[in-house]
């Protein structure tokens, strides 16, 4: 089995996926409270799945909040080290656009929060049956991003209120509904499952978290 850890922002979640179900998955608010709240939820996480430890581990890479990526990335390294078992990096934004099914010749927008107003987003095209990142990812406010837009496009991420709000005021925007913009770990253990499948992992030992500035993403 595989769990998957994304800490990308205040929202926080877990999964354990099996290749053919998501066993367990669980999302919940930890703002300032990765470190508290993390480890025990991992602990419950793989006593309800019924495991004493997994096959492989998945983590949200970024772009996200710099301290929440820093302890998912933290927990999930030392859990490799003591259970040795391998590690596979997922980039945030691929887990938001995984949640909404491909449509050809239409823009998706993902976005995440990293905090004081703003968010990291990357525009993507379907290609094949999957959503394919065409763009890196750049910083906005909710208003900002609006104004970018300027042809019929799917938006999804995990906004507030106020900036779905904003987002829904352009004709242009077809937002994602609030569940498929809940970020869930369910994807992330879908996508690092596949990677894991096709034969790829991550060296925990050079395995960072990924962070956006004004043009673009950065490792840090």
């Amino acid at each position: 089995m595989l769990l998957a850890v994304d800490t990308s922002s205040f929202q926080t979640g877990l999964a354990v996926y099996d290749g053919a179900r998501v066993v367990v998955e669980v999302l919940w608010p930890a703002p300032r409270r990765h470190t508290v709240d993390l480890a025990p939820m991992v602990r419950r996480a793989l006593r309800w799945a019924a495991i004493d430890k997994p096959e492989v581990l998945a983590v949200a890479t970024g772009p996200g909040a710099f301290s929440g990526l820093r302890v998912g990335m933290a927990l999930v390294k030392g859990l490799a080290l003591a259970w040795q078992v391998p590690v596979v990096g997922v980039f945030t934004l691929d887990v938001v656009a995984a949640a909404i099914p491909p449509e050809a010749g239409v823009p998706l927008v993902a976005a995440v929060p990293i905090g004081r107003g703003r968010l990291a987003a990357a525009w993507y095209r379907t290609r094949g049956k999957q959503w394919r990142a065409e763009s890196r990812p750049e910083l906005f406010s909710a208003e900002l991003l609006s104004r970018r837009i300027q042809e019929p496009t799917i938006v999804c991420g995990e906004f507030s209120p106020e900036e779905r709000a904003v987002l829904a005021q352009n004709p242009h925007i077809r937002l994602g509904s609030p569940a498929q913009c809940a970020r869930r770990a369910g994807y992330l253990a879908e996508l690092a499952w596949q990677s894991w499948q096709r034969g790829h992992v991550d060296d925990p030992a050079t395995l960072v978290p990924f962070y956006v500035a004004t043009e673009t993403a950065y490792p840090v």
